[in-house]
């Protein structure tokens, strides 16, 4: 592979991002410690290309307004889906990330064939990173709502979710699509779920098979996780001890509400199957966006120029 060295260093970002992936799609968790090297090795090769284009006024413009860009316009983007919940916060940092490190299109040689082949005429590499990552995040959807009409799924929510059986939700990733009154945008989140069986020390099936776990009364003296204290509670207002177990986590439960918690636990003990939203591991269409980036190029620039649009 012939390249420039910033160029074939910025390639470190393949291996991190694909294990990113990997461990968003498995865990929903990744690392902050993985983005920091990763900022500071963008930093550096902007300060080396920087100086590398001062004697050649053109180019260094150029630069500075393709780098201008990629920092000033694609960093806040990032954070405003984050602010706005359009991304989760790893997401946003893999984002802003590549805005540091490819603010600009690298260009490779492999078997006498240049890579990226197709590139804008704005010239900034995260821009198409982010284009290329929006278009496979919009074919999620329509994934989805193929997958549930082949099963016979139809539902008003069959485009942003899928039915499981409660047996498996203990292994699943997302959030309830329905409450008792129906389907709501403000279901249950799984792992708020999770963080209360642990806190209680109970198993999903447990809380199935005995009704009167929905007396507060029932609940453990010393909470096995994420709480070491005991839980005073009155016994009445409280069904399932929903509030007493957020308020002993500091009500840090992904924004779950005592009465979503109470609803989430009163639709799983009494049905055998629930529409949960999988939620969309955002890393992993990044990481395809960025080696579609890398060797094809720019998806919807080739789209546009096709259909005879001008792109920018």
């Amino acid at each position: 592979m012939d390249a420039s060295i910033p160029d074939l260093l910025r390639l470190v970002a393949v291996p991190a991002l694909g294990w990113a992936a990997l461990r968003d799609v498995s865990t929903r968790r990744v690392t902050n410690d993985l983005w920091g090297p990763l900022a500071f090795l963008g930093a550096l090769l902007l300060l080396w290309e920087g100086f590398a284009a001062l004697g050649q006024p053109g180019a260094f413009t150029l630069f500075a307004v393709r780098a201008g860009f990629s920092l000033l316009f694609v960093i806040p983007l990032a954070y405003g889906f984050w602010y706005i919940g359009g991304f989760g916060g790893a997401d946003a940092r893999a984002f802003m990330v590549l805005a540091v490190l490819f603010p600009t299109y690298p260009a490779y040689e492999v078997a006498g064939y240049a890579l990226p082949e197709v590139q804008t005429t704005l010239g900034v590499f995260s821009l198409t990173i982010l284009t290329n990552t929006v278009l496979l995040g919009l074919a999620y959807p329509l994934v989805l709502g193929v997958r549930n009409a082949l099963d016979g799924e139809y539902s008003v929510v069959m485009f942003v979710g899928r039915r499981v059986a409660v047996d498996d939700l203990p292994s699943i990733h997302g959030s309830l699509l329905e409450d008792g009154d129906g389907f709501t945008r403000a279901g249950l989140d799984l792992d708020a779920l999770r963080m209360y069986l642990r806190w209680r020390g109970l198993t999903l099936a447990d809380l199935r098979m005995d009704p009167e776990l929905r007396d507060p009364a029932t609940l453990p003296e010393d909470p096995s996780d994420p709480t070491d204290g005991a839980v005073a509670t009155d016994g009445s207002g409280d069904p399932w001890g929903a509030a007493a177990f957020l308020d002993a986590i500091d009500h840090s439960a992904y924004g779950t509400t005592p009465a979503q918690l109470r609803a989430g636990l009163d639709l799983v003990a009494e049905r055998e199957d629930v529409w949960v939203t999988p939620g969309v591991p955002f890393l992993l269409p990044l990481f395809v966006g960025l080696v579609v980036a890398l060797t094809f190029g720019d998806v919807l620039f080739y789209v546009l120029d096709a259909l005879g649009f001008a792109a920018a």
